[in-house]
């Protein structure tokens, strides 16, 4: 498998799957709306078959926050797809400069968050009511997940990629709804 930058040949391939695995190709985030098929995005193909396979993707953008995965969708399950497209993420975030990797997921989001933890991934901050806002503004979000969790929250994550010597994490970091600040 590879994972390689989204090329114009992707297009309507982004579009399909972003419909497929979120209903559309509008994502919202802390109360913000984007469309993540006009974001970058990385295209995990599985070229170990006669015609190669498009089997995951990530979508990202990177500010002064850092790097944001806005969306992470692996096609075929436990087979590190996810994890190759993060650490190609990560890659890009270190190469661009930035400090931090970061993503929202929902509170009923079990498999995401032991994902995300187990690499290195951190809760920094709980956007309570955050679902039931964006459920306004994009109305297909359900109430209960598959998994019979309500979806009322956001949980936001953050993986550390570098601080300068003389940097610290302020102590307001753990709070909710406070993302953390570098000094």
């Amino acid at each position: 498998m590879m994972v390689r930058p989204a090329v114009a040949a992707d297009r309507d391939w982004i579009v399909g799957a972003l419909v497929e695995q979120w209903g559309s190709t509008t994502i919202i985030t802390r109360d913000r709306p984007c469309d993540a098929a006009a974001l970058e995005a990385f295209v995990a193909v599985d070229s170990s078959l006669d015609r190669p396979e498009r089997v995951g993707l990530l979508t990202y953008r990177v500010d002064r926050e850092g790097l944001e995965v806005v969306t992470i969708d692996a096609l075929r399950a436990r087979s590190g797809i996810g994890a190759a497209l993060l650490a190609r993420a990560t890659q890009v975030a270190r190469d661009a400069g930035a400090t931090r990797v970061w993503l929202i997921t929902t509170n009923d989001n079990l498999r995401a968050i032991r994902f995300y933890e187990r690499r290195g991934f951190r809760i920094i901050a709980v956007h309570r009511g955050a679902v039931d806002r964006a459920r306004m503004l994009k109305p297909s979000i359900p109430l209960v997940a598959e998994n019979g969790i309500e979806l009322h929250d956001e949980l936001e994550l953050e993986l550390i990629l570098a601080l300068g010597p003389d940097a610290q994490v302020s102590a307001d970091a753990h709070c909710c709804d406070v993302p953390p600040t570098v000094r």
